[in-house]
């Protein structure tokens, strides 16, 4: 289930948390995910906060349609990241682990994709099929 995080995914950390540094917005962009395909190409993006909360779309969702949009569909790491609250005392840009919609989402679009993880002893990463067991299919 878990690999070892390597360089590339160093970057892609690098990437998720530069493109929510540079979007933050209180209540409107706190996470921020970025997604590395299989020919190495990387896409960031942030997710979009909406007043009626069904209405969100997540980051992780926002990047994968990025991708796709422009041209790529062969998917290999993801990672998503949150930006602390302006009152947080911890001002650290940490990874978090995608909802279960995101996970569906992944699943759909990315079978064989990896996410990248915060464990209780340090980062990680597994594949999108060991987080969704006995995933909903047609």
């Amino acid at each position: 289930m878990n690999y070892e995080i390597s360089m590339e995914d160093e970057t892609l950390i690098a990437a998720a948390q530069e493109m929510i540094r540079k979007r933050y917005q209180w209540e409107r962009h706190h996470v921020g995910a970025a997604l590395r395909t299989r020919s190495g190409e990387i896409f960031a993006a942030v997710h979009l906060e909406a007043s009626l909360s069904r209405v969100t779309v997540c980051a992780e969702a926002m990047v994968i349609g990025k991708a796709i949009s422009e041209g790529y569909t062969d998917f290999d790491t993801i990672v998503a990241v949150r930006h602390p609250d302006p009152d947080s005392e911890d001002r650290e840009i940490k990874v978090v682990s995608p909802c279960g919609m995101c996970r569906e989402l992944i699943a759909d679009y990315a079978l064989n994709c990896k996410v990248i993880l915060q464990m209780e002893d340090g980062l990680s990463k597994a594949d999108i099929t060991d987080l969704l067991p006995l995933r909903y299919t047609r």
